[in-house]
């Protein structure tokens, strides 16, 4: 019975920790999707719209009703005279006096708030074009970070293909060796080849585990959880190579560097007519009552027979500015500069842009050719090798021409790995600049 209790345990623990280490899988596309909604940086860019929204409302409530209430207490310690009960003069020489208030202010005109009010629509847009911005820069760092952990993975299978490879033609090359019929030589050149394929392998193992922890970080995933990226890039490439995104008639006001120019020179247009505001009268209305009660002893004010006077003034308050040395002025001009300056840096972003595109779109064209190339270019490597191979081991070839059709070989997997990298990126690039979703 004590046995098959340790024996139930044992399965329930392995079962657990079998459970725990399952890894969490994505597809790029699953990436993405997951780095969208759980990454901080647009969570933070979610909340600055959330804090843009309470700040228009703010803004908004300005020029509505304010209400506010206020109790003043005075004690007059020291009077010039001690006056009687029942004097006249109590009434302005109380011991104790008692004023609460209410207080009601409606804005009835200020320019300012007028121009606050023009802002909100460009505040909200800035807030949101600046969580678009986020959002496409952390989708370009996703599909970056998953195709060098996908690089990585895939070199490291490749690189451990070739060590069995080559390991299986040094342990033949040494019997070969070792019967006399080839020089030492021969065994030292796929020596050299194997050490340096080892060494490799070691250190694209550790860039696979830094390129996984860095789509961790990317996709708010805790660094110590497991996760298995499923697609490869095989897969990745059929489905990034789109020509028709070459030919995509591009407007530049859908790009997203383009919006936050815009917005900005919206935002400065809207400073400086707050600046000319400054000019005009500010008008406020009020209407306050308050009660006033006095008495010789604090106690009595809390009385309900303590005597209380009301009052209710009303009014309007007008406030305009006469002469500040020239400084609202200079304050004008300084807004219309920085207006200009605005405008001058929106054009500067539009003939970026155009500029942009044409690198993008030729550097997009450019990744799928030369992915092309590169996979005639990896046949022929593999040809050549086998070819050199073969005349290796018939004696034909020497340990240095083998060498250098592995060492050819070896550069031409990681060229075409490469390519593959480069087409996915580059039309992600295009894309960031389409702004496509």
């Amino acid at each position: 019975m004590k046995h098959k209790l340790i024996i139930y345990f044992s399965l329930l623990i392995s079962i657990g920790v079998f459970a725990q280490e399952t890894p969490q899988k994505f597809s790029l596309k699953e990436a993405i999707s997951f780095a969208l909604e759980n990454n901080r940086h647009i969570k933070n860019a979610d909340l600055n719209i959330l804090a843009a929204k309470h700040q228009v409302w703010a803004t908004t409530a300005r020029g509505l009703p304010q209400i506010k209430g206020n109790v003043d207490y005075n004690f007059n310690a020291v009077r010039p005279f001690d006056p009687e009960p029942g004097d006249p003069f109590l009434f302005f020489f109380p011991k104790h006096q008692l004023t609460p208030s209410v207080t009601l202010n409606q804005l009835i005109f200020d320019g300012g708030y007028i121009v606050g009010l023009q802002s909100n629509k460009v505040f909200l847009e800035i807030s949101q074009n600046a969580k678009d911005k986020t959002t496409n820069e952390v989708e370009n760092q996703v599909v970056n970070a998953y195709n060098n952990a996908l690089l990585t993975k895939e070199s490291v299978e490749i690189t451990k293909n070739n060590i069995n490879v080559l390991k299986a033609n040094l342990e033949e090359t040494t019997k070969i060796f070792e019967n006399g019929l080839i020089e030492e030589e021969d065994v030292e050149q796929l020596k050299l080849t194997l050490n340096s394929l080892e060494i490799n392998l070691r250190n694209l193992q550790t860039l696979h585990d830094i390129s996984k922890g860095y789509v961790k970080i990317l996709l708010g995933i805790d660094p110590n959880k497991s996760i298995e990226l499923t697609d490869t890039l095989e897969e990745l490439v059929d489905k990034n190579i789109s020509l028709s995104l070459l030919t995509d008639q591009h407007n530049i006001q859908n790009n997203i560097d383009y919006k936050i120019a815009a917005n900005e020179a919206v935002s400065k247009q809207l400073e400086y007519k707050l600046e000319k505001s400054e000019q005009l009268p500010k008008i406020n209305a009020f209407l306050s009552s308050n009660y006033l009660g006095i008495s010789e002893s604090f106690s009595n004010l809390t009385k309900p027979e303590q005597e209380w006077l009301f009052i209710t003034t009303a009014g309007v308050n007008i406030s305009f500015p006469i002469f500040s040395s020239f400084g609202g002025k200079a304050k004008r001009q300084r807004a219309r500069v920085e207006w200009d300056i605005a405008k001058n840096n929106l054009i500067i972003k539009e003939n970026q842009l155009e500029l942009d595109f044409k690198n993008a779109k030729t550097e997009y064209n450019l990744a799928i050719e030369t992915y092309q190339n590169q996979q005639q270019n990896l046949t022929l490597a593999e040809k050549i090798e086998k070819k050199n191979t073969i005349k290796y081991k018939e004696g034909i070839a020497s340990s240095f021409d083998l060498r250098q059709a592995q060492m050819q070989l070896y550069g031409s997997q990681q060229e075409y790995l490469q390519s593959i990298i480069d087409v996915i990126n580059k039309k992600a690039t295009l894309k960031n600049l389409l702004n496509i979703k």
